[in-house]
């Protein structure tokens, strides 16, 4: 099966479930001009707007409209709703120059060398482009995201919902310095729909498909199942790769989609590399405490008041984390190895935009959330992944009270589970790595030591890679 993490699989019979991930935000437009994937199957279906319900029984929307927006904040508090499109335009400004650093190698400001110095004096200038607005973009980059929330607004509302996206798909709380920077990590997409996201029509296998039907116009030969046992070097440069079965193929270039970890500690004998760059690799965190499951449904999500249903399209988009101290009691819980007793949850419903994923009158529903150590104290996976999907019914119960009744099915994907599953590292990170500015541009290897050698996957942005989500 093409895909690896990508794939869309007949997990029950007519239920085409995306198993791992799940939505589509980071993969570049230019990837897609440059592929034509839209001439090959791949078809975006935005997901709309994010419905955040609270347990006193009010909400928040968020629209792609601005304005429909900030009517909504504006039931929570004015004030914010009046500040709220200066934020918007900040964080726009900081994701349009982020996206253009993400195709940059990161220069060397030490180097006397003219592509170093060329690539610094590019750098300054694209920085200079944010104006005063530069030192908020540094506020940005090491603040907590409570901390940096608390700069612009006074809603405890508002902020639980735009701290949600500092604390998902990473090890940490909301009150963890650097998790700012997460919150534009998730507006990076240039997709339409609620921040940039959305569903794959056929699923995200159709991603796969789709690049592979554009691959096959220049007669490549693409073959599943043929795991690799090592890659092999000759003189400082790949020479081949290497099957378990003894076959060996050459190859003056290798591109490797898995992460870091296993390419250069794994697949590669470390003593090819400079132990510096060994040493950056291994330190590397690539673990991520997130929690997968899909559940089949007689019915829909039952959330939504029941005058937002009749003047809306059902949200595909839901939130559950109904504030900061929630988030942070969530990763507590984490820290010390134990799954989160409330996690916060995202839950989405691909079949409300593309139906034919279900039989007629199904639903399927995608449960993303935290927090899930990879490691557990004093219990294994085997023991809690039940556990862990009866907390998660549980609590979203307490906003959907028919759901239990409605589950017709389940998987359950906890962090060891998922590593199983797919090649993602440690846990169900979409970006492979820890969502962390330390992690990111200069936080990674710079030059690949390997002539040949090539890093492709959600980790990689830096010399002859190809940017990744993080």
């Amino acid at each position: 099966m093409l895909g690896g993490a990508r794939a869309t699989e007949e997990v029950w019979p007519g239920y085409r479930v995306s198993t791992a991930s799940y939505v589509m935000s980071l993969l570049q437009p230019r990837i897609l001009r440059e592929l034509e994937l839209a001439k090959f199957g791949f078809e975006v279906l935005p997901t709309d707007h994010l419905f955040v319900p609270f347990p006193d029984g009010r909400y928040l929307v968020f629209w792609d409209d601005l304005k429909k927006t900030c009517a909504e904040i504006a039931k929570f508090s004015k004030k914010d709703a009046e500040t709220y499109p200066l934020f918007d335009s900040f964080l726009h400004d900081a994701a349009k120059l982020v996206r253009e650093l993400l195709w940059m190698t990161p220069p060397n400001p030490t180097s006397s060398r003219l592509a170093d110095v060329k690539g610094s004096l590019v750098l300054l200038f694209k920085l200079r482009k944010l104006g005063a607005k530069f030192f908020r973009f540094a506020d940005l980059m090491t603040e907590s995201i409570s901390d940096f929330l608390d700069r612009y607004f006074e809603s405890e509302e508002l902020k639980a919902v735009l701290a949600y996206y500092g604390s998902i798909g990473t090890f940490a709380g909301p009150r963890t310095p650097g998790t700012a920077y997460v919150l534009l990590h998730h507006l990076m997409g240039e997709h339409e729909g609620a921040g940039g996201w959305g569903f794959i029509r056929g699923g995200m296998g159709a991603i796969s498909l789709a690049i592979a039907r554009s691959a096959a116009r220049y007669g490549p030969t693409i073959r599943s199942g043929a795991e690799v046992g090592r890659i092999t070097t000759k003189e400082g440069r790949v020479s081949g790769v290497v099957l378990p079965s003894g076959e060996e193929i050459s190859a003056r270039i290798i591109v490797s989609n898995a992460d870091p970890k296993p390419t250069f500690l794994g697949l590669l004998d470390e003593r090819e590399l400079p132990s510096d760059f060994v040493e950056q690799v291994r330190s590397y965190k690539t673990y991520s405490t997130a929690s997968r499951s899909t559940w089949l449904s007689k019915r829909s999500l039952d959330t939504t008041p029941s005058t937002l249903r009749r003047s809306t399209p059902y949200p595909t988009y839901i939130h559950i984390g109904p504030s900061i101290d929630y988030m942070e009691r969530a990763y507590d819980d984490a820290k010390y190895g134990r799954p989160s007793s409330r996690p916060f949850i995202s839950a989405v419903l691909p079949t409300f935009v593309d139906p034919d994923l279900a039989p007629k009158g199904k639903h399927i529903l995608n449960l993303f959330g935290g927090h899930a150590p990879y490691t557990l104290k004093g219990s294994t996976w085997d023991e809690e992944r039940d556990r862990l999907a009866d907390t998660v019914i549980e609590t979203l119960s307490e906003y959907a009270p028919n759901l239990e009744a409605s589950v017709l099915h389940r998987q359950v994907l906890a962090p060891r589970i998922s590593r199983e599953s797919s090649p993602s590292p440690m846990g169900a990170s979409s970006t492979e790595s820890s969502r962390s500015i330390s992690f990111s541009s200069y936080g990674r290897p710079r030059v690949m030591p390997i002539t040949g050698a090539r890093s492709r996957g959600s980790t990689s942005a830096a010399h002859r890679h190809t940017p990744g989500a993080g």
